[in-house]
C-alpha cells in the first residue's frame, strides 16, 4: 500500500490500539502531520476503558504536541479509518465502525488484512514503517524535531532501548532523525510515577515461583496495563525465570501481561490459551499480553463476585500447569521416529504448485516466507523451491525430493487460497507473491511417508526452522518421510485424507 491511495478520501480517522504506548502514539502522529503536509485533515484517537496515566506516555504527549484524543464513546463513521500499531477487528483495539479501513503495523499478521494494508513484521518498529512509507512518496520529515522525537522514541521503547534493533531500516530512521535529546532523556527516565514503582516493586515481592516449569505469576495492583509490562520484563531477568505473567484484577477486566525468554514457549501462543473462551490474547513471540472477561470467568467456576481475585488466580495458575504439561516438545534434526507403530502412505495423484525460490530473490537474501500457518525464515540457497499445497499450504523443498516426487506439469498453477502466501526480504523488507511465480506440479507417489494420528499436543521444531515451532493436536498426523528419518512434519487431520492413500 502506498500512502497516496489514502488521499482520495476525506473524513479520516487514525486509531492505535487501546492502552496506547510509545510507538502507537509516534506512528499515530507521523501519519497525522503526512496528512497535515497533503492538506487533509484528520482526527488522532486512541478507545479502551483506560485513559493513558503513564508518566512517560503523558510527558511525550505534551512535550512533543502529539494532538491525540481519548475517545472511548466515538460513535461517527468516518469515510476512512487507519489503524496504527495494530490491526483492525483484533483485540486489542476497540471496533470502530468506518466505510473503508486501512492497516500499518509490524506486527505479525492476522488471517484477514484490508485491500488497504501494509504490515511489516520484520520491522522493530511501526514508527519505522510509517517513517519509511512517508519517505516513499518523497515527504520530508526527518527535521521536524518533535515528530522525529517522538518516531525516535517508539523506537527506542519497542526495541528495548535499541537493544533488539536487527533491520537495516529502523538502524537507518535511528541514525536520520533529528532529536531532541533531552526531552529523550526526560521520557526514558520518566517510565513510571513513585506510585507505579510501589506498585511495582509490591507485586514483584507477591510472586509465585515454580521451579519446575520455571516461570512467575505476580499479581498487582490495578494500575496502567503498561505497567504490567514492567514487572514482567523486570522479572524475566531473573536468574532461572524463562516466563513470567503479571496480572491484575478489577471489576471490569482481569488483565495480563506474559513475557517468554525460551523458543519452547511462544508468549502470543501462552497468552492465547490462558484466555481462551473467557477473552483474547495475543502479541509477539518474547512480549504478549490478553485480557480476561469477568463475567465469562465468574460463570466458568460459578463464582461470585466478591472472589474474583481468588477465582482468576486459580484460572491462570490452572491454566498454565495445563499448558505445560499438556505438550511433547520435538526437535526434527535430533529426533528419530520409531516408524514400526506407523502406517505407510503415498501421496494421492494431485496437481500441487512449486516455485523456485532463486526467481523470486537472489542467491544469498535472508527471507521470510510467510503462511497461514505461520513464517519460516531462511536463505535463497540453489535448488530450494516453496511448495505450495492444495489449501494454500506453503513448505520449502529440495530440488532432489521434488523431483523424485513430483513431475512438472504444462498447467499454469492459477488457484487462489484463503490466504496468498508470500516471500519477504528480510532486508529490503520487498514482498512478493508466491502464486505469482507458482508452476503445477504432479504427484507421482513413489517417495512414500510413514504417519500416524497423534495421541497428545506437539510443538514440533523442524529441520528446516529451529527457532519457531509448529503445533499438532490429536488427531492430527505426525509424519516421517521413508527417505529422510529427520524430514519430520505435521499434517492437519482435515487435510490427511485428501491427501495420502495407505500402502497395503
Amino acid at each position: 500500500m502506498r500512502l497516496r491511495e489514502l488521499l482520495k478520501y476525506n473524513n479520516i480517522v487514525i486509531q492505535c490500539h487501546d492502552n496506547p504506548d510509545a510507538d502507537a502514539l509516534s506512528s499515530g502522529y507521523a501519519l497525522h502531520r503526512y496528512f497535515e503536509k497533503m492538506g487533509k485533515s484528520s482526527r488522532f484517537i486512541y478507545r479502551g476503558r483506560n485513559k493513558i496515566t503513564k508518566s512517560n506516555l503523558l510527558i511525550m504527549m505534551d512535550r512533543l504536541k502529539i494532538p491525540v484524543s481519548y475517545a472511548p464513546d466515538f460513535n461517527e463513521v468516518p469515510e476512512l479509518l487507519v489503524t496504527v500499531d495494530c490491526q483492525y477487528g483484533q483485540k486489542n483495539v476497540t471496533l470502530t465502525e468506518a466505510e473503508n479501513v486501512a492497516v500499518i503495523d509490524h506486527h505479525r499478521a492476522g488471517e484477514e488484512l484490508p485491500a488497504l494494508s501494509e504490515v511489516r513484521s520484520n520491522i522493530g518498529s511501526c514508527a519505522t514503517v510509517v517513517w519509511d512509507m512517508v519517505r516513499d512518496e518523497g515527504v520530508v520529515i526527518d527535521d521536524d524535531i518533535l515528530l522525529s522525537t517522538a518516531l525516535y522514541y517508539g523506537l527506542y521503547t519497542d526495541t528495548n532501548r535499541l537493544s533488539e534493533i536487527s533491520h537495516p531500516l529502523d538502524r537507518d530512521m535511528r541514525d536520520r532523525l533529528i532529536t531532541n535529546k533531552s526531552i529523550i532523556t526526560e521520557m526514558c527516565n520518566s517510565g513510571i510515577s513513585l506510585d507505579e514503582l510501589k506498585i511495582t516493586g509490591k507485586a514483584i515481592l507477591n510472586n509465585e515461583y515454580h521451579e519446575e516449569n520455571r516461570y512467575l505469576l505476580i499479581r498487582a495492583e490495578w494500575c496502567d496495563p503498561n505497567i504490567l509490562g514492567v514487572i514482567s520484563d523486570l522479572a524475566l531477568e531473573t536468574v532461572g525465570v524463562d516466563i513470567c505473567v503479571a496480572y491484575y484484577v478489577s471489576s471490569g477486566e482481569v488483565k495480563f501481561s506474559v513475557r517468554s525468554c525460551i523458543k519452547e514457549v511462544h508468549a502470543n501462543d501462552l497468552a492465547a490459551f490462558l484466555a481462551e473462551g473467557i477473552g483474547g490474547g495475543g502479541g509477539h513471540i518474547t512480549k504478549a499480553g490478553g485480557t480476561i472477561r469477568p463475567e465469562l470467568l465468574l460463570k466458568l467456576n460459578g463464582g461470585e463476585e466478591e472472589d474474583l481475585e481468588d477465582i482468576a488466580n486459580y484460572e491462570l495458575k490452572s491454566r498454565l500447569e495445563e499448558y505445560f504439561s499438556l505438550y511433547k516438545v520435538i526437535y526434527a534434526r535430533e529426533t528419530t521416529l520409531d516408524t514400526s507403530g506407523m502406517k505407510k502412505y503415498e501421496k494421492k495423484q494431485q496437481r500441487l504448485g512449486c516455485a523456485e525460490l532463486s526467481r523470486l530473490f537472489p542467491l544469498g537474501t535472508e527471507v521470510m516466507i510467510r503462511t497461514l500457518e505461520g513464517d519460516i525464515n531462511l536463505r535463497v540457497e540453489k535448488d530450494i523451491f516453496i511448495m505450495i499445497g492444495i489449501e494454500g499450504e506453503v513448505y520449502p523443498i529440495k530440488r532432489e525430493k521434488l523431483e523424485s516426487s513430483y513431475t512438472y506439469s504444462e498447467e499454469p498453477f492459477d488457484r487462489t487460497f484463503e490466504y496468498d502466501p508470500s516471500v519477504t526480504d528480510a532486508v529490503s523488507g520487498e514482498r512478493k507473491s508466491v502464486l505469482k511465480y507458482a508452476r503445477s506440479v504432479l504427484s507421482t507417489g513413489s517417495v512414500r511417508i510413514f504417519a500416524k494420528p497423534l495421541t497428545e499436543h506437539i510443538k514440533l521444531f523442524t529441520a528446516w526452522d529451529e527457532e519457531r515451532y509448529y503445533s499438532g493436536e490429536p488427531g492430527d498426523y505426525i509424519v516421517v518421510r521413508e527417505d529422510d528419518p529427520h524430514d519430520i512434519y505435521v499434517i492437519n487431520k482435515r487435510l490427511f485424507d485428501g491427501l495420502y492413500r495407505e500402502v497395503l
